[in-house]
């Protein structure tokens, strides 16, 4: 016979399931959140319900420089820490963000918070983030045609609360994850004039692991964005594991972007992630190339701690 507790955990994911889905079709979807390509490799930067997931604890940090030698490029710098608590039911963590790009810079601070279901063979995650964004633009490199315009006399600035959220589920031979890490639209008045900084922005990611034999194992992985005024963007990656330690991988983004992914573990903590970018035509020109550098560690620091690597 199924006890009551099982039920009540049936009855509590679906209740979140339903939430966080209300959640997500309330949503008006425009294009300013940074790129990132090792999105595996720091699941956070997308998705709450990442937070203490792999029930370990988990710090990293990365750089990523977009289009290197194009004036305005977009830089992005984060830096995360998120760990599993109370005997890996729930979990915790923090993600600050600096994005700048043109004469704009973004800085967020989240907290993010998330609930855990262990289920037969399956993890089901509920996460919820909130925290502060500040906006800076700053018109000292901007060159208008009239430099009296009173727009362009002064910089824009405000800082905002953010809310995000998403829901995630996990097993050893795949990942699913669904989020919108930041709800609230960001408006800014610049006298009589009303301008959109960004809208929401909704992810979906999936990843599979196929074991060729004990040494070596496929991982494809897909990456959807949507956001309003802009068409749907796809990045579909196909990685190669060695021994659970080495990683190779090739990917594209919508097919005008490819990449080469190379990602290696060190004395069984220390993890190292490199990503390097070649746009097409269709996009700024091969001219423009993209580096991304990732560092990262992953400890049992609790008794009840998983004390081997997943997958996921």
């Amino acid at each position: 016979m199924f006890s009551t507790l099982w039920y009540a955990e049936i009855w509590y994911m679906k209740t979140l399931t339903t939430f966080a889905f209300l959640l997500l079709a309330t949503l008006s979807f425009a294009q300013q959140d940074p790129l990132y390509s090792q999105y595996l490799f720091n699941p956070l930067v997308l998705n709450p319900a990442n937070a203490g997931l792999n029930n370990r604890f988990n710090g990293s940090v990365g750089y990523r420089t977009q289009w290197m030698g194009l004036e305005g490029q977009p830089q992005t710098i984060n830096a995360s820490i998120h760990s599993s608590l109370v005997n890996n039911k729930g979990g915790a963590g923090l993600l600050v963000m600096s994005d700048r790009i043109g004469n704009l810079t973004t800085t967020e601070v989240n907290a993010a918070f998330a609930y855990k279901l262990q289920l037969e063979n399956q993890t089901f995650s509920f996460g919820m983030q909130a925290g502060v964004q500040n906006f800076n633009s700053t018109n000292r490199q901007v060159n208008p045609y009239d430099k009296t315009d009173n727009l362009f006399l002064n910089g824009e600035r405000g800082t905002r609360i953010n809310l995000g959220t998403g829901i995630a589920l996990k097993s050893e031979n795949y990942f699913i994850g669904l989020s919108v890490p930041r709800l609230l639209p960001t408006k800014f008045q610049s006298g009589d004039q009303e301008f959109n900084l960004y809208n929401q922005h909704l992810y979906l990611v999936g990843s599979y692991v196929h074991y060729l034999n004990e040494h070596v194992r496929l991982k494809p992985a897909v990456l959807l964005r949507a956001v309003k005024g802009a068409p749907a963007s796809m990045d579909v990656a196909f990685n190669v594991n060695f021994n659970a330690i080495h990683t190779a991988g090739i990917f594209t983004r919508n097919f005008n972007t490819y990449g080469l992914l190379l990602q290696t573990i060190l004395k069984e903590q220390y993890r190292f992630g490199y990503v390097f970018e070649v746009p097409t035509g269709k996009s700024v020109g091969t001219n423009f190339t993209t580096h991304e550098i990732m560092l990262g560690i992953q400890l049992s620091a609790f008794d009840f701690h998983d004390r081997s690597f997943s997958n996921f």
